[in-house]
Parts: C-alpha cells; structure tokens; sequence
C-alpha cells in the first residue's frame, strides 16, 4: 500500500524549481517551471469554466510539445482523466477513441483537427488548439474564448508560487490517465491508469534512475505511451530536469545530432534505434577479417573495445551515464557487443497495463539478455514446473497493475484474475528475480512435435545477417517463413542490385539454418518491398502480416 499521492509531487516540483528551465520545443526557447505553473493555474480555471469534474475524461491528442506536457499535467493535477492518443492514429481510430472514452475535452493540434470530423464527437463540449490553446469548437459551433487567452491574461502573469495549488480531491484509486494502446494484436483496449500506478513509477524511477536536478532530458518517444509518459514526462518533471520535445523518434544522425547539442545524462529510446545505430556506424568495423583478429588478442582488444567505447559516448554527447532501452527486445548481437565495449546501456520490461515498468536494472547490474529485475511494488511468478529454466506466461501483482479496460469487461477478466495480471508473455526468471522474456505466447509457433518455436529469437540472428535491415517469422501451412525488408542503404554502399537480393538472401537462410535447431529452421523467404509497419515502441504489428 502506498501512503502518498501523486498531484503533491506535480505542484511541489514546480515551487521547488521555480527559476529553472522546464520545458523547451527543440530547438526553441525554454518554458521555466514558474512558466509552467501559470499555464496550469490557467488551464485549471478553464477546465472549471468548461465544467470539468473529478473524473472527468479530456482527451489529447498531438505530437510531442511543451503544450501536450501542459496539458497532461494540468488535467492529472486537476482530477480530470488525460486521454492521450497516439499521434499516428488514423482520423477514423481517433475520433473512435474519444468517443469511446467520453472525453468532455479535447485538447488537439490544428493538423490533426483539419481531418477528424468534431461534429461526430458525441460527448465532446468545447475543442482547444493544442498549439495555442485557442478555442476551436464550443459543441458543433466556431466560438468565442470561455476565460481570457493565456497570453491577455495579466491575472497569470503576476501569480507567485504560493499561489500555485491544485484540489486535493484524488485517491490513488482514482483513474489517472486512459491510455488506448497500439500493439501487435490490432485491437485498440483503453487501459486505465489509477494515480496509484503512475504513482509506483514515479517512486520506482526516482529511487533507481536518480538523474541530476536541472540535467537536460531529451524527450523523443511519443509521450502518448506509457513508457514516455511516466519517464521522459512525470519523473524528469518532478526532479527539476530541462525536457526538451522533440515531436517524432528521429532518425540516427538527427538523433545523434541532438545529443551532441543537448549532452543528456540520461536517454530513453526503444532497442531498434540502437541497433540501427550499431548497423550503420559500427558493424561493418567491428566485423572486418583484421578487427576480428585484433579483437583476440589480449590487450588489444582492451584497448579497442575502450576506444569504441569513446567514439559512441561522443556520438550520443559525451556525458551518457545511463541508455535505457525498453518496449521490443534487443538484438542478442548488439547487446553483447554493448556489454564489451562497456557502454553504459540497460535494458527494462514494461507494458501498459503496469503503467508500464515491470523490472529494470542499472546498467552495472544487468544482466546478459534479461529485461532486469523486478522493481519495488511488483511480484512476479512464471507459470512453469521450473521458472529458472522453463519458459512460462508472466503473472504479475503490485500497485503498479490497471484497474482494467474501459468498458470492455470481457477483455478485462481475460488478463486479470484473482488480482493478478496474466501478461501473455512467456519468460524465465532467475533466482534473484531478473527476468528473461522469450517471446508472445500468441506468437509461439508449435513444431510438428511439440516444440516451441519463439520467433522473436529466430528473428534477431536473421536480422544480423547481411542485407537484412528487418525480419518476420511467421507459420505458414505448417512450415516456418520469413518476411525480410532488405537494408537498401547497405546495398546501395556495395553496388548490390536488386536480381541479386534472392540469391542472398537465400544464402542467408540456408547460413541461419545451420545454426537452428532442426524444428525451428526457415523453410522459405519472402522479400518485401515496404518496411513492416510497428507500434511507437517500434514492435512490428504482427497481425496485418499471419
């Protein structure tokens, strides 16, 4: 049971950290907490003239901004629910979602405006420009604004931080945040978040993450998802950190070219951006015949591991004491050249439904090939007659769990029973409680004997072999079949034309064959055109390929 609350953590950071820099729309000027704090205080009073109530559902939906962050702290402190909604939902998916949420509220870039129609939102009253927070919509009618605009306001600009409060209105039973998810099965669920899940991640994260007061934070994940929401948004705001929105996950270079500017401390990113990283600037080095004899030499390959290790921590800024990857399992490759070269990455297990961090573990205590340790709060257990060594569904139990999905009760009692969540992901777990996730166990394929076939695992050998930039394993008529996108940059270095793309990559697949077992080896290859479309923790959407 946790005895504290989560709105005292939101208005206590913005008086502690009044004269410091909050929130900046890279590469633009900065929003100070102070900033911050009047714009709350003035969304509050909007909120109250709209007729908000605890409970009630405002929905969210744009890219990464320092306004979206606004927004999304204003309606937790105020008691309302935040609905975000991904950013990438097409305009039928979206207005779907605020319909069946019942948000009263819309908050929405003017982008995403001019295509949904709002004279279908049901239950939506009063529509707001996320870009200016101009009033769009008053019901089906243009309208006029409801309180003074933020920059007219001359009450706002003269509130000092006493004067910064919020209702003591929420338990931590309350719900927090609806969060729709984009996962791999198709079917958006709305998962509600209490405050006492955000709660626990907050207390998680502030215990083991542990960034400096005023450290830069550089916030590309969509903070729509969980997995941002709660530590690139609720915990770096509630240490004083200076976040930086970048409003897409972008590119490597344009990636690498932020850090260098921003140098953070601390970054969040999802395993296929490292691993594009990896392919692009360092494997072909690495796997040169004259690097792999260097490399075992001993000495030597000290010294070159050591002096990889400083080019990357240049590249990612030079000041990197923490790379968290999380959402997608990491490329096995990647992850043991990491641990050589000594860089300091670690790799975490979340899902929505826990708001999301299930185990995490610093990068010295990591473990190779584990998605950490259980954190504070959580119990976990494998569904197996020996969890250390055979693979079994995931069942969790702590504060951090959902209180289920809204209005879908029969979804609902699939994964939680008894008061535990059954996660649908099949793992071990070691005897100090580090976790070993081995796959879906909607995407197992069952062998013609029994055997299980994880194809995430068959997936990340094919994806090392050359030209391959991404893979699928899929089970068609009984046979094992890979989907490959090919790496186009990488044929385009080697002059590799594309008549020559099957004879390579069925070289590929006879080369991975000899290392599979004999039920879990590659039948067939398909090439691609396209590459596989994902979830913004960069999953691929398994579904609209079986």
């Amino acid at each position: 049971m946790i005895n504290e609350k989560l709105i005292p953590y939101l208005i206590d950071s913005i008086k502690e950290f009044w004269n410091m820099p909050a929130f900046t729309d890279y590469p633009g000027e900065a929003l100070s907490y102070a900033d911050v704090g009047r714009r709350v205080m003035w969304l509050h009073r909007l909120f109250e003239k709209a007729g908000v109530k605890k409970g009630s559902k405002i929905a969210l939906v744009g890219k990464n901004s320092s306004n979206w962050a606004l927004t999304w702290i204003a309606t937790i402190s105020y008691g309302a629910t935040i609905v975000p909604v991904l950013s990438n939902f097409s305009p039928e998916d979206t207005q779907h979602i605020i319909n069946h949420a019942e948000a009263e509220l819309l908050f929405i870039s003017r982008d995403k405006y001019d295509s949904i129609d709002t004279d279908a939102l049901r239950r939506v009253h009063y529509v707001f420009s996320l870009d200016d927070f101009r009033m769009l919509k008053n019901g089906a009618k243009e309208a006029s604004e409801l309180i003074t605009p933020l920059e007219d306001d001359a009450i706002l600009k003269n509130l000092d931080k006493e004067q910064i409060q919020a209702k003591d209105v929420c338990d931590n039973e309350d719900i927090a945040a609806m969060i729709y998810t984009s996962g791999t099965t198709g079917f958006s669920k709305g998962v509600m978040l209490p405050h006492r899940s955000l709660l626990a991640n907050l207390i998680v994260a502030r215990e083991n993450l542990l960034f400096k007061v005023g450290a830069k934070v550089l916030a590309f994940l969509p903070l729509a998802h969980a997995y941002a929401g709660s530590f690139d948004l609720l915990y770096p705001f509630t240490r004083g950190n200076h976040i930086n929105f970048l409003d897409k996950i972008p590119a490597p270079r344009l990636l690498l070219a932020a850090m260098k500017d921003l140098k953070p401390e601390i970054v969040l990113t999802v395993p296929l951006l490292i691993e594009k990283i990896y392919k692009k600037q360092l494997q072909a080095t690495v796997e040169t015949p004259k690097m792999q004899m260097m490399m075992k030499v001993p000495l030597l390959n000290k010294l070159i591991y050591k002096k990889i290790h400083d080019k990357l921590m240049q590249a990612f800024g030079g000041n990197i004491r923490e790379l968290i990857t999380g959402g997608a399992p990491m490329n096995a490759e990647v992850e043991e050249f990491m641990k050589k070269i000594k860089f300091p990455f670690t790799i975490g297990y979340g899902m929505t439904e826990c708001g999301p961090l299930i185990s995490y573990a610093n990068w010295q205590d990591h473990r190779y090939e584990s998605s950490g340790k259980k954190v504070k709060f959580m119990e976990i257990r494998i569904a197996s007659p020996e969890p250390e060594k055979i693979p079994g569904e995931i069942i969790l139990k702590g504060e951090q769990l959902f209180k289920g999905y809204y209005k879908f009760e029969e979804a609902t009692q699939e994964v939680l029973r008894n008061g535990e969540l059954y996660t649908g992901d099949i793992g071990t777990m070691d005897k100090d409680g580090f976790v070993f996730i081995r796959g879906r166990s909607k995407n197992v394929i069952v062998g013609a004997s029994g055997e299980n076939v994880y194809p995430e695992l068959v997936e990340q050998k094919l994806n090392n072999m050359p030209y391959v930039s991404e893979a699928l394993i899929l089970e068609r008529q009984s046979q094992i079949h890979a989907l490959i996108y090919p790496d186009l940059d990488a044929m385009d270095v080697d002059s590799i034309q594309e008549n020559q793309l099957p004879k390579i990559m069925e070289e590929n697949r006879v080369e991975l064959n000899k290392v599979l077992a004999d039920f879990s080896r590659i039948i067939k290859v398909q090439i691609v055109n396209e590459p596989f479309q994902k979830t913004p923790t960069q999953k691929i959407k398994r579904y609209l390929y079986s």
